[in-house]
């Protein structure tokens, strides 16, 4: 009997330590092109023996797999598991907590109006009282009387006002309170959010405290790279800001929680090819053929994007009217028009799929809201399509910034100049050497005489030092490049955008304009650029501002860029460019079975700026693809000749007002009985 009382007394302590609802927090957050590993931390008690502990309010959308606890010291881990609870109490929404504050506050203040009101009966009472014992006691002059008897009427009428005043005020304030109410219950019987769940059995010989570690990964989160390029004039550095695009879905709130962007991707296959002996024999030659290799995966899908444009091209630049761009999964799609453009709603699609007679299918995820294809014939089944998607410094980041200038020959000013340091925008007074480590520094300008005071006026009369910190820290792995984001965030489980700066660089750029009347009649204006490779850019949007206005948006993709990367800053009207054909050698000849076209171009060039220009002009002739088909006598005149690829290329200075006219020509022989596409 003692035994089983002791038992008894002993069960609730044994069933509340074997069984804990513990709370934990979102410390930090790893975000991934597409997805993202969360980390929780969560401050556990053990008591010798079994522990049981539920965690709640986590992502329904956890992989399972992925789950893995950290810090255990000398606990070891009996079970884990993870559900999805769809009737387990959760903890208020903000919109919730907000309501109850709001009830409160109403209940307060007419908790204290009702208080007001006790206290000015309570003193009409007395004033009653008052006026009663005074005239039964004293014997006073008309004068008197009128005098206290005009005091109790203007009081009564005060205390009377202040009271039904009060009243209003309750009125309305209850009226404000059955709204919030009504708005709570509204919330309340909402459908149910479901909520992971992770329930873990832990055993321990001895009593421990432990900072518990539970991290997981999620699909329904990620990031885009989007890029702003910023030129304010010609021969001017080009400011490009690296910015990450992210959102979650988790349907759990990241609370101000530290957060890193990885380029990598949990989600691929990353198990190691096996290859082995391919054996030939005969097939039937409408059986489906092996398929291609896995392509390395360079484009993710991005939620943003609900419309896209762009040109699907041949190899040769040439545009392909009546291509089919389809949302894949889908009926829903959309054909080139005869200039190769295209525009398709993709509100409910993440890939597209682009075919072409002749050319291998391809599948693009959505990444951009651009994109241009080019295509690619395949040699050996015409009946497929390939489509490929298509700041000046003083100092570097590592030279010391002192916090005042010195000369050599500086004996007769007892002090310095001291320049004035501008921190990422912010005028910074009494900056001195080691207030940033060098480290911190992402770039430095330095502005002297007219330049600086045009800016700060006196303040920049000894010069100006402008200095941009690293918005993040750049760890290169072996599979993957990070940006850990100084500063934490909070982001809703809403699916919006938060907009989170990497860096910023300052590019030292060639401008030049560009043309190729055969494809286009627009005058393009370019600024190219190298060394690219070091700032870890990846495909992604670029909205590009020339001349402090919005020239437009293109997309940056390294994996088709080569040494040097060529932006376009928008179409020059100024400049006009056409290209014509020589009409005397339109004419056709034959020699026995052969016809022979003459063909010669002009291309004429006018600048109608009233500055000089730079001017790249591109043009091409054809190359055989066929030994019945010859190109001969070709006259390239000015023109720089590419002739492995046929292409021409002039390098034009024009001054203000000034034209030019080139030209080029050649010949093509063919069988008379077939014919071809020049």
């Amino acid at each position: 009997m003692k035994k089983l009382f002791l038992f008894l007394f002993l069960f609730p302590v044994i069933f509340y330590g074997s069984d804990v609802i513990t709370p934990s927090k979102i410390n930090e957050v790893i975000v991934y092109l597409n997805g993202a590993q969360i980390t929780r931390n969560a401050n556990l008690k053990l008591i010798p023996g079994t522990n049981e502990f539920t965690f709640t309010g986590l992502s329904s959308k956890i992989d399972e797999s992925s789950i893995q606890i950290a810090g255990l010291k000398s606990a070891t881990i009996l079970s884990m598991a993870f559900d999805v609870d769809f009737l387990a109490p959760s903890t208020d929404s903000p919109e919730v907590a907000l309501l109850k504050s709001k009830i409160t506050v109403v209940n307060r203040k007419i908790a204290a109006l009702k208080n007001t009101i006790s206290g000015l009966e309570e003193e009409q009472k007395v004033i009653n009282a008052n006026r009663l014992v005074s005239g039964e006691n004293l014997t006073l002059d008309l004068e008197k009387i009128k005098q206290i008897s005009t005091y109790y009427r203007e009081r009564i009428t005060t205390i009377k006002n202040e009271i039904f005043d009060a009243n209003i005020e309750i009125d309305s304030l209850k009226l404000d309170s059955i709204a919030y109410q009504k708005q709570m219950t509204e919330i309340n019987n909402s459908p149910v959010k479901e909520q992971g769940v992770i329930r873990l059995k832990l055993n321990t010989p001895i009593a421990l405290s432990i900072p518990l570690q539970i991290s997981y990964t999620i699909k329904e989160a990620g990031w885009i790279p989007n890029y702003d390029i910023k030129s304010v004039k010609v021969n001017d550095p080009l400011l490009l800001t690296y910015k990450a695009h992210v959102y979650q879905k988790s349907g759990v709130d990241w609370n101000n929680v530290k957060i890193t962007l990885s380029s990598g991707n949990p989600a691929l296959n990353v198990a190691k090819p096996n290859v082995s002996t391919k054996y030939l024999d005969f097939v039937n030659r409408y059986a489906k053929r092996n398929q291609h290799a896995i392509k390395k995966q360079k484009y993710f899908y991005n939620p943003t994007v609900k419309k896209v444009t762009g040109q699907v091209t041949d190899a040769s630049g040439l545009p392909l009217p009546g291509a089919n761009i389809l949302v894949k999964g889908t009926s829903y799609g959309t054909q080139t028009d005869f200039d190769g453009n295209y525009t398709l709603e993709v509100a409910n699609g993440q890939e597209l799929v682009i075919s072409y007679i002749g050319f291998v299918t391809y599948e693009v995820p959505i990444y951009s809201s651009l994109i241009n294809c080019r295509l690619e014939e395949d040699a050996q089944h015409l009946d497929k399509v390939v489509v490929i998607g298509y700041g000046i410094s003083g100092a570097s980041s590592g030279v010391r910034v002192r916090g005042a200038s010195s000369t050599s020959n500086y004996t007769k000013t007892p002090e310095p100049a001291t320049p004035l340091y501008i921190i990422d925008g912010v005028p910074v007074e009494g900056f001195i050497e080691g207030d940033l480590d060098e480290s911190e520094i992402q770039s430095i300008e330095i502005l002297k005489g007219s330049n600086a005071e045009a800016l700060y006026g006196n303040k920049g009369r000894n010069g100006i030092i402008l200095i941009t910190t690293k918005k993040s820290n750049i760890i290169e792995g072996i599979s993957n490049t990070r940006f850990e984001i100084k500063k934490p965030y909070s982001l809703a489980s809403d699916g919006d955008i938060t907009a989170i700066e990497l860096n910023s660089f300052n590019l030292k750029a060639h401008y030049e304009h560009f043309a190729a009347p055969v494809i286009n009649e627009n005058v393009f204006m370019t600024a190219t650029f190298q060394d690219w490779e070091k700032h870890n850019l990846l495909p992604g949007e670029a909205n590009i501002y020339f001349e402090g206005r919005f020239a437009g948006k293109t997309t940056i993709d390294p994996y088709t860029t080569k040494k040097k990367m060529t932006l376009s800053l928008g179409i020059d009207p100024n400049i006009t460019v056409t290209r014509t054909q020589n009409r005397n050698f339109k004419r056709k000849s034959f020699t026995g079975s052969n016809r022979i076209l003459d063909r010669t171009y002009e291309l004429m060039v006018k600048n109608n700026k009233s500055v000089p220009i730079q001017l790249k002009l591109m043009d091409r002739i054809p190359i055989s693809q066929n030994k019945e088909i010859k190109i001969d006598d070709i006259q390239t005149n000015k023109a720089t000749h590419d002739a492995k690829k046929g292409l021409l290329t002039w390098e034009l200075q024009l001054a203000p007002k000034q034209s030019k006219t080139e030209s080029f020509s050649f010949k093509v022989k063919y069988p008379k009985y077939k014919s071809i596409s020049i």
